[in-house]
């Protein structure tokens, strides 16, 4: 098997939960702040999600698409629901717990977008215990590598849990489920849905309305609504 990496990032148990009961196509792992990069991963690497203490399990994970850092209506705009919360108001409420800000100091916050395709979400009988390495002081995530015995056996049980989920079962996923996405070369690109789309558009147009140049366009007003990926 071709080495790979994969980063499991530390998230909270709600946006978990939102998301597999809307069953999103896309989703966007956001992180308040806005302030740094993300790169410990490149497009279509695994990206796993551990629930915070005292849930230590990986509960689901997807495939990296893009990292791009939004004021936070604009990542409503893109990606609604897919943010992990119900409103617009939730997500800011939730940045504002997280960065002990409000909403009159910082009226949309800019928050970090790592934007992942093609999610997936365990059930709980199927949840992976953390691995043996982690340090309760880690704070966002880790990276792990195939070619490591931790990362090995760490990619070995995801793979191990998708072939025998429900998605599996009923055709939605390849016999293989990694498989298909790492080899000597990859094959198979992370799709890219609506959300991403706007964002991908809105960053080659430095935010800007593509027809006035204003900085402020929305994305909605940038975008054809009938794309498909």
């Amino acid at each position: 098997m071709f080495p790979m990496k994969m980063y499991v990032g530390i998230t909270d148990y709600d946006w978990y939960k939102t998301l597999k009961q809307a069953n999103c196509d896309e989703i966007n792992f956001w992180k308040p702040g806005g302030r740094t990069n993300f790169k410990a991963l490149n497009e279509g690497d695994l990206f796993l999600f551990k629930t915070h203490s005292p849930r230590n399990y990986i509960v689901g994970g997807g495939f990296f698409l893009k990292f791009s850092i939004l004021p936070s209506s604009l990542a409503w705009d893109a990606f609604g629901i897919a943010n992990g919360a119900s409103s617009l108001m939730e997500l800011n409420d939730r940045v504002y717990k997280i960065q002990k800000t409000d909403r009159f100091s910082d009226p949309d916050p800019q928050i970090g977008c790592i934007i992942l395709s093609m999610p997936f979400y365990f059930d709980e009988k199927d949840w992976i215990p953390q691995p043996n390495d982690w340090n309760s002081n880690i704070v966002q995530g880790k990276t792990y590598k195939t070619s490591e015995p931790v990362g090995l056996s760490l990619y070995e049980q995801v793979q191990d849990r998708l072939r025998n989920s429900e998605a599996m079962r009923s055709g939605q996923v390849n016999e293989d489920p990694l498989a298909n996405r790492y080899g000597e070369e990859r094959l198979m690109k992370p799709r890219i849905g609506q959300g991403a789309f706007k964002v991908l558009i809105a960053d080659a147009y430095h935010r800007r309305c593509a027809i006035t140049g204003e900085k402020r366009c929305r994305y909605s007003r940038l975008l054809i609504s009938n794309h498909t990926a």
